[in-house]
């Protein structure tokens, strides 16, 4: 399977579309969700909305985990070494952490200013994620 990253030109770019997708579904349905709490589409409850977007959200990062790793085992060595690789990686274990407070308090539940800063944190989060990973390929 590995080999056929490596040799196949059409495989990587491939992969990497899957992988941009799966960041697609994920960030699109985790600003959805942060739309609603900050009063936009009042009339869905947020909820319900939750368990729809953070499902989907579930499912884009499944894509991208499942696809990141692929590229990575393809050209591991190389990644390693790259300092955005290593800083999105930081992020990644940050937006982790950053998830795992948010429901571990049940922010969706409070709704407070504490929840919104850190839904907003949690968007700034993915953005980074995205972005170290588009200069992956330049440093």
């Amino acid at each position: 399977m590995l080999e056929s990253l490596r040799s196949n030109p059409y495989a990587y770019p491939a992969l990497e579309v899957v992988h941009i997708a799966g960041i697609a579904l994920l960030l699109g349905n985790l600003v959805l969700l942060e739309l609603r709490v900050f009063g936009r589409g009042a009339a869905l409850p947020v909820r319900e909305l939750a368990r729809l977007s953070l499902g989907l959200a579930v499912c884009g990062f499944g894509l991208a985990a499942v696809t990141g790793v692929l590229m990575f085992a393809s050209q591991a060595a190389e990644l390693l070494a790259n300092r955005a690789f290593t800083l999105k990686m930081l992020l990644l274990t940050l937006a982790a952490c950053n998830a795992a407070w948010f429901h571990g308090r049940d922010s969706l539940g409070k709704l407070d200013g504490l929840a919104k800063t850190q839904m907003v944190f949690s968007t700034v989060i993915w953005l980074a994620v995205m972005a170290c990973g588009r200069w992956i390929a330049y440093v």
